[in-house]
């Protein structure tokens, strides 16, 4: 099968799969460790639990375990290190469309498995405003209710029925036993009728949607596995030693710094994204565009890693990457001049800003292949599913960072989502989060990375050394 286009086709879709040193290529269970997640057994409170923490290390674990070999395989299927930001560009339009097809999908199949044919009654009482009373001749242990505009809010119309809670909310979940009746007052959405209401069994249709994803998600790691073929191997005097890697590891500068890199682009993404809800909501005043301004950014994603092959090959990773910190965090940082009002502009500095940061992870794990390479040249040994450890690490680390970020920022404002008389006072951090903090980040990643080593110059010498050496081995 023709390189490029086997692996074009591959990395349509973000999805794992696992290698060997050796070569020899096996699947990994790891999508079977997915639909315990959504599966909800009868243990009891202490079993559930036990059942919730235990299914979900098993699928970080086995995510783990896929993804770093996953990424490593793009630095084992080329010796160019040009053909690796092409490969990593792939990857990262293929993970933005397979992201955006699996939210899109998702929400249509839960309420494809999960509908419950109500009955739903329906009684107008001012302009906006109804009575909706809903019934269903089965026990369902937890449903939602909501339009399925996601406009009107509901509160329960029976205060006995509410538990103590009965705020205003765009959905309802509750248990529902059959044929008995359950009314809500939702107000805000005009010429409402039953088709519009929207009654979800919520267990049932997200076990049902993940089951039927999971079948997808292993036809896919089953045609990675037989298209993909790993071209750059170990020495072959190499032996494996898990000391010796990890030293020439912490030995390895380029590692080093893309391992410090990695967790300041995750944490100016975390953020960024960790704040458009609140942000819409309490400064907007709008929620309800937060979707579609989410979406709109994802296809700016895609333009971004589309973008990066070619602007790599001309300027050099190095520097384009220094390049892409310095344009986010400008860009993002004009988001301190926009108002409520703003909508247009708001859109179009994330459209702008989101275009260069697509840039970071897709330079990110080619440049992870070029550590590798410098290893071997340097140290003579390859462990390059070591290398790309650092790519799951600085993911999750990153992550973690951003959101104690944003609690802090927001508690020192003294934000309570739940306590509107709180928000007035919390916009000003709310804006701080959205604008020049993640820009700060990026400012000090970008200065951070004139420490990276491998210029394009360098890189061309390694892989020319690289190719003689492994020549000689044939041989």
């Amino acid at each position: 099968m023709n390189h490029n286009k086997s692996t074009f086709f591959i990395h349509i879709f973000d999805f794992s799969q696992s290698y060997t040193n050796k070569g020899l290529q096996r699947f990994s269970p790891f999508f079977l460790s997915i639909n315990p997640l959504f599966t909800s057994p009868n243990l009891g409170p202490t079993g559930k639990i036990v059942y919730a923490y235990a299914t979900y290390l098993l699928f970080f674990f086995m995510y783990t375990a896929n993804n770093i070999p996953y990424g490593a395989l793009m630095a084992v299927m080329t010796s160019d290190d040009k053909e690796r930001t092409s490969l990593g560009s792939y990857r990262m339009v293929g993970a933005f469309i397979g992201g955006m097809i699996v939210q899109g999908a998702l929400l249509f199949l839960v309420a494809h498995f999960g509908n419950i044919n109500p009955t739903v009654n329906i009684k107008q009482l001012e302009k906006a405003k109804y009575e909706v009373t809903v019934s269903t001749n089965e026990d369902i242990k937890n449903v939602n209710i909501k339009t399925k505009d996601g406009i009107g809010t509901f509160i329960w119309a029976d205060a006995t029925l509410s538990k103590g809670e009965n705020t205003p909310a765009t959905g309802k979940s509750f248990s529902m036993e059959s044929k008995k009746e359950y009314s809500f007052i939702v107000a805000g959405e005009e010429n409402l009728d039953a088709k519009k209401i929207s009654i979800i069994d919520q267990k049932r249709g997200y076990s049902s949607a993940i089951y039927l994803m999971s079948i997808f998600l292993s036809l896919f790691m089953i045609l990675t596995f037989a298209a993909t073929r790993e071209r750059v191997l170990p020495p072959k005097d190499q032996d494996t030693n898990l000391i010796k890697d990890l030293r020439d590891l912490v030995r390895n500068r380029p590692w080093v710094v893309l391992l410090v890199i990695g967790m300041f682009f995750n944490v100016f993404n975390n953020i960024k994204q960790g704040i458009v809800v609140i942000y819409f909501t309490h400064y907007l005043h709008n929620p309800f565009l937060t979707a579609t301004y989410l979406v709109v950014l994802a296809f700016a994603s895609i333009g971004g890693a589309m973008i990066t092959t070619p602007l790599g090959k001309r300027y050099g990773k190095r520097n384009l990457f220094i390049g892409a910190l310095i344009f986010s965090g400008l860009i993002n940082s004009l988001f301190v001049f926009c108002g409520p009002g703003n909508i247009g502009g708001i859109f179009t500095i994330g459209i702008i800003g989101e275009i260069g940061s697509a840039i970071f992870p897709t330079l990110f794990f080619a440049m992870l292949g070029d550590a590798a390479d410098y290893s071997e040249f340097k140290n003579g040994r390859r462990a390059t599913g070591l290398v790309y450890s650092a790519g799951s690490f600085a993911t999750k680390f990153g992550g973690g960072i951003a959101g104690a970020i944003i609690g802090l920022v927001l508690a020192a404002f003294n934000y309570n989502g739940q306590d509107s008389t709180s928000i007035p006072g919390s916009i000003p951090g709310i804006i701080m989060l959205m604008s020049w903090i993640p820009a700060i980040i990026a400012f000090a990643a970008a200065g951070f990375m004139t420490l990276y080593p491998l210029t394009q110059k360098k890189m061309d010498e390694i892989t020319i050394e690289l190719n003689s050496r492994r020549a000689k081995e044939i041989a």
